[in-house]
């Protein structure tokens, strides 16, 4: 199939230009100023004069939704096909969070081959919080090397929620997942919840000093209050998540930017946490309230970025494109709008809103309305 998108802007040879691209089935094709084109099936569209960025990539999203720590009644439900499309997602991994008990990796795997079905590019995590890490096969490095979707494992440190694990099970861990990861061309990625805990990224910190293991397999994430340990974590080589808040987006999003500045280029990611609960904890670790994460919140932050502190676009894009591809081993057929890459891609009106959004090269979002319908979704 052959798509010509005409009246569109995009980010080549250092600035914004007015631009066509052409998509063949999956990937991107040729952009130019002017593409010449002759086929009895090319589909035209035209763009509007719209800005045309790579498709988001979120690499924490509660897809089977997050266990509630205040009951039953506060779990949080599954992601729905429309909510990434809509927010402009087109590459995300799954994840568990505390709940280990009413959801499983069987399910996360089975919700994340639903959304390869539907087109959008969906990988996971096996494990959660606790530890010994719950598994589909009984192992991680055979989750890692055998399932397909399945590209690291997941864990939680420095939190009154975790198995508060030793030093030594977190480096058997890493080092079981960077195992598996060779043998199966992954990334074999340990991601850490880092809690509110007094430790931060210490134990981290001391098993790069003491063992052989990269401080890039290690993928900590929720660091907006551990931000010193953050960059100094950058700054030996690791890659450092921020989670979006919508809540506070002036504040989060020039933290952001600052961490941009100060941390190695290309280390600072961003992702949403989505349909993961966020319970609010009192001085005695009570449950004192509730909300649930939402997909969108990723290009709200660069949005945000953008229109409250006049940051540039491109820079903008970098932390939930190309540096996650790249931290992901995803890069340069995710992470960037360019020849050979996948047909990924958004399409931002004039106030910065996601328009359309393709996923390799299907059309999930034309005009703010869905093209592609799921199961049970009205």
């Amino acid at each position: 199939m052959l798509q010509l998108l005409k009246n569109v802007n995009a980010y080549r040879d250092g600035a914004w230009r007015p631009s066509e691209i052409l998509l063949a089935n999956q990937k991107v094709e040729r952009i130019a100023d002017k593409i010449d084109c002759a086929y009895d099936g090319l589909q035209i569209l035209d763009g509007g004069g719209k800005t045309a960025i790579p498709g988001y990539i979120d690499q924490h999203v509660h897809v089977v939704g997050g266990g509630g720590e205040g009951s039953f009644i506060t779990q949080v439900p599954p992601l729905k096909f429309s909510e990434p499309v809509k927010a402009g997602v087109t590459t995300l991994v799954g994840l568990l969070g505390t709940d280990g008990a009413t959801r499983s990796v069987a399910n996360l795997v089975a919700k994340t081959k639903a959304l390869r079905e539907f087109g959008l590019t969906a990988y996971c995590l096996t494990g959660n919080y606790s530890y010994p890490s719950p598994t589909l096969t009984g192992s991680v490095i055979n989750d890692i090397v055998f399932i397909d979707e399945i590209i690291g494992v997941k864990i939680a440190i420095s939190d009154h929620r975790s198995s508060n694990m030793t030093k030594e099970s977190l480096i058997k861990l890493a080092s079981d997942a960077r195992i598996a990861g060779m043998l199966s061309g992954k990334p074999g990625i340990v991601h850490l919840h880092t809690g509110a805990g007094k430790a931060e990224l210490d134990m981290l910190f001391d098993i790069v000093a003491e063992t052989e293991i990269p401080i890039w397999n290690f993928r900590p994430t929720h660091l907006a209050n551990k931000y010193d340990s953050a960059i100094r974590f950058a700054k030996q080589g690791g890659y450092v998540d921020f989670t979006c808040d919508p809540e506070d987006m002036a504040n989060r999003t020039a933290l952001l930017i600052r961490a941009i500045g100060e941390a190695p280029e290309g280390l600072v990611t961003i992702s949403t946490d989505s349909n993961g609960s966020l319970p609010v904890w009192n001085e005695k670790k009570e449950l004192v309230g509730i909300r649930a994460a939402a997909i969108s919140a990723l290009h709200e932050t660069v949005r945000a970025m953008v229109q409250i502190h006049g940051y540039p676009l491109e820079k903008a894009l970098a932390p939930a494109t190309e540096n996650v591809a790249k931290a992901l081993g995803l890069y340069p057929a995710k992470g960037c709008l360019a020849e050979g890459s996948d047909a990924d891609l958004v399409l931002l009106d004039e106030d910065l809103n996601v328009d359309s959004v393709f996923a390799k090269g299907k059309c999930m979002l034309w005009g703010k309305e869905m093209q592609v319908q799921a199961n049970f979704e009205s």
